[in-house]
């Protein structure tokens, strides 16, 4: 990893504009969809078990950040996703799991670690021995980063009602493998 850049716990709530300007960056997000996922983060962290950690420069500018919970089949990305398990014989992957909800890091800081850093720290931190994501499903960096860490995928084609690109449901046993 960047050894200027340092991981460590997030208040997401409080930094959530500096979140979301990597995360509009990384993933080209529209204004309106930033305001959106605004509410959407921060009624998450409101979630039992909901954290965040952030990759910052010393001067303190905010380039990644990851936030993740415990499932809960009640929960709209886990009643979204559902069928598509079911189908594929993965149901159970719902049943004690932590998810990863986002992992972005700004466009200029990828290819430092700082993902895999990321992603590994929080899944560190859970108590359930598995973990699940969503990702575009297109072969990308971020597959290939999850793949390395473990993750496969569970389902493929998953359609969100306000995305326009199919996603994958991807699964890891924890701890994540670190190479």
């Amino acid at each position: 990893m960047d050894d200027a850049v340092v991981v460590g716990p997030l208040d997401l709530v409080a930094r959530v504009d500096d979140a979301l300007a990597v995360q509009a960056v990384a993933f080209g997000l529209s204004a309106g969809e930033v305001a959106v996922r605004r509410h959407i983060v921060v009624r998450h962290m409101a979630c039992r078990g909901a954290r965040a950690y952030g990759a910052t420069t010393p001067s303190g500018r905010l380039v990644g950040f990851v936030y993740g919970m415990p499932n809960d089949r009640v929960h709209w990305w886990s009643t979204v996703v559902q069928p598509y398990l079911v189908r594929e014989g993965g149901e159970s992957w719902l049943d004690d799991a932590f998810v990863i909800t986002e992992l972005h890091v700004h466009p200029d800081f990828q290819g430092r670690g700082i993902g895999t850093e990321l992603i590994t720290t929080i899944t560190g931190t859970a108590d359930e021995p598995r973990s699940l994501l969503s990702a575009i499903d297109v072969e990308s960096p971020a597959r290939r980063l999850y793949r390395s860490l473990g993750y496969t995928d569970l389902a493929r084609q998953v359609h969100f009602p306000s995305a326009a690109r199919p996603y994958a449901v991807m699964g890891a046993r924890l701890p994540l493998r670190r190479s």
